[in-house]
């Protein structure tokens, strides 16, 4: 290598891993700290004081928001896991039978997951209009789909997995693209059905691709925050937990530190499903 290769190398190696220390390490490190001490975002944060576990406990036994929002974030996951996933693995088996406008289709059920959660939510607020949408319009109701505590939450669900379909229907296509052929041929010569040789042949063999679809929605689960945070700001039935440290850390409340706590909690949930995929992927690599 010239000494130009090695300076370019050098940056592309230096400037990308700078960024991601800025922007995702630091930050993360530093809600860590700042969930142990009682800053409220006003002076240094050398004038913040520790609390301890302070924080921690009160967001368990002090804060009543706390306990619900965690609930609809299981719903959420278990919403997105059981209904949504399997939706997107379906469409992905039916496209990988080349049926006819298969492209057409990939293209058009792809396309929620280039767009921003904030504007599906602006988009399905067309579909829930109370007054003028479509989805009271075919049912004959006057329903405000998203202001109505007893149905803004599903209402929610069901505007992102709009979005996650898509995205798992993609990873569970490349997936099926790369089976070898010769296993379903196998399984054809035994006398096995379609149905019997995906699930015993074709979906066994893409363990990776399951555990980064758990991985994938566990996460999108407990970040969801930009589309319900359009709708009410996380408000009258719709409270998650990123909609929580968002209004304690940057809202009116400015309690930092105790926002950083619950920020922390997701960070710890977040990363043992991230450790899982991790342990995964460096199993199947060393076996290969």
């Amino acid at each position: 290598m010239t000494r130009t290769d090695r300076v370019v190398v050098t940056l592309m190696v230096a400037v990308p891993t700078l960024v991601v220390l800025g922007l995702v390490w630091l930050p993360a490190l530093g809600s860590v700290a700042l969930s142990f001490t009682n800053w409220n975002g006003i002076g240094p944060i050398s004038s913040a004081k520790g609390v301890g576990f302070t924080n921690y406990v009160n967001v368990a036994t002090n804060y009543p928001p706390f306990w619900p929002a965690l609930q609809h974030n299981l719903i959420w996951l278990a919403a997105l896991f059981i209904v949504a996933t399997p939706i997107g693995m379906f469409l992905a088996v039916l496209l990988d039978r080349k049926i006819r406008f298969s492209t057409f289709y990939q293209s058009a059920l792809y396309l929620p997951v280039v767009l921003s959660l904030a504007l599906i939510g602006f988009v399905w607020q067309l579909i829930y209009s109370r007054d003028q949408g479509l989805l009271n319009a075919v049912l004959g109701t006057q329903v405000d789909w998203y202001g109505n505590p007893d149905y803004n939450l599903w209402a929610a669900i069901v505007a992102t997995s709009w979005k996650h379909i898509g995205y798992i229907m993609l990873l569970y296509l490349a997936g099926l693209k790369a089976v070898d052929g010769s296993l379903r041929e196998a399984a054809a010569i035994d006398g096995a059905s379609e149905r019997q040789t995906f699930f015993r042949v074709v979906f066994p063999v893409m363990r990776p691709i399951n555990v980064i679809v758990l991985v994938v929605t566990v996460i999108e689960s407990l970040r969801a925050f930009d589309l319900v945070w359009v709708i009410n700001k996380g408000r009258n039935g719709l409270e998650l937990i990123a909609t929580l440290v968002t209004a304690n850390v940057v809202g009116e409340a400015s309690r930092i530190g105790f926002g950083s706590a619950m920020a922390t909690i997701m960070l710890v949930i977040s990363s043992v499903f991230v450790a899982i995929y991790v342990t995964v992927v460096v199993r199947e690599a060393r076996q290969r």
